[in-house]
């Protein structure tokens, strides 16, 4: 199927400033992003930022990158305005990537990509957590599924609860059979929703989880969920994660 790649990138991270021009291997965070974005079906990748720097050093490596407003609540309006400028048809595939996923695995874009069609309007992943650690981690989200991979509910709690197994103090692995999933954040949307979304009223749910993707359930429309069988590469959050990556372009 056809479908666009837009990749928000902003100066934004305070854990890991000027994140986006990071170096990895000789070239920054934000072109090593789109260079592997390339390497899925995507017929067009689009760098999306606020930034003067970053739209300069994808200008310098021939990567697609457009200027956007500064005062976009999330990457998600960013992506939307992005789509009105490259005047996207709107029954039209866009996949969000982050900008600080440069391990980001190509099969997983065009799995979230096959999943849009009429009837559903967003995509994202999810893989199935091995451990009670992630389980019981507020920064893991997680997601359970309807019996045709449909998002019922994402949550920073544990979810779906183990009545049974947590209602004993001393767990120390997963129950038999119990298998949770947490949420990987990758969106696909069809064009014509992007411009839906951004005039949809948040949601309390949505503000007290602190995760946006609850606005859409809560009005509701379908979030389709691929389940993947690996685990995808952690993106880049912290200078531990930095130092791992670019161990991995040094070798």
């Amino acid at each position: 199927m056809s479908f666009t790649i837009i990749i928000p990138a902003r100066m934004a991270s305070t854990r890991l400033p000027n994140k986006p021009l990071a170096d990895l291997g000789g070239k920054p965070m934000i072109v090593r992003v789109a260079e592997r974005a390339a390497l899925s079906s995507a017929t067009r990748i689009v760098v999306a930022t606020d930034h003067a720097d970053i739209f300069s050093a994808c200008k310098d490596h021939a990567v697609d990158v457009r200027m956007t407003r500064s005062d976009h609540p999330s990457g998600t309006d960013r992506i939307a305005e992005v789509a009105d400028n490259l005047n996207l048809p709107n029954d039209a595939v866009i996949v969000n990537v982050q900008g600080d996923e440069p391990l980001i695995d190509p099969q997983l874009i065009n799995d979230c990509a096959a999943l849009i069609s009429e009837h559903v309007p967003m995509a994202t992943a999810a893989h199935a957590i091995d451990n009670l650690a992630d389980v019981f981690n507020p920064n893991v989200v997680k997601v359970v599924l309807d019996k045709s991979h449909h998002a019922l509910l994402f949550s920073r709690a544990p979810i779906p609860w183990h009545r049974d197994a947590f209602a004993v103090k001393d767990h120390a692995a997963l129950p038999p059979g119990y298998e949770p999933l947490r949420h990987v954040g990758l969106y696909a949307y069809r064009r014509d929703f992007l411009g839906q979304y951004s005039a949809l009223p948040p949601s309390p749910l949505e503000e007290i989880e602190a995760l946006e993707q609850l606005r859409v359930l809560w009005n509701g429309f379908r979030i389709a969920v691929h389940r993947t069988l690996h685990v995808p590469q952690a993106g880049v959050d912290t200078l531990e994660d930095l130092e791992r990556v670019r161990r991995t372009f040094a070798l």
